[in-house]
């Protein structure tokens, strides 16, 4: 196998884990719900309503009310936390 064949193959198998790694990601979803404000700071699960960033793991402060963590549907409320029904309207007052 020369250099650049193995080269294609390596992306090419990087592609399909890439793939693979947002089917799991969706999965994991099922059963659970955003909630907000109750992620610690560098412990969020993604991007958050205000947009000052776009990733995991960058809250700046505990329960931040715009970044979030999933939770076991129906839980968000004992947490302390709102769901994103309650946090979206308030956000574009």
């Amino acid at each position: 196998m020369d250099k650049q064949q193995l080269i294609v193959s390596s992306a090419f198998a990087s592609v399909l884990a890439l793939g693979l790694l947002n089917t799991a990601s969706a999965a994991d979803a099922v059963g659970k719900e955003k909630c907000y404000g109750i992620a610690k700071a560098g412990q969020n699960d993604c991007a958050n309503l205000s947009g000052t960033h776009s990733c995991a793991g960058q809250a700046k402060a505990d329960k931040s009310p715009d970044d979030w963590k999933y939770v076991a549907k129906g839980t968000c409320q004992k947490l302390g936390g709102k769901t994103a029904d309650e946090v979206k309207p308030a956000q574009k007052k």
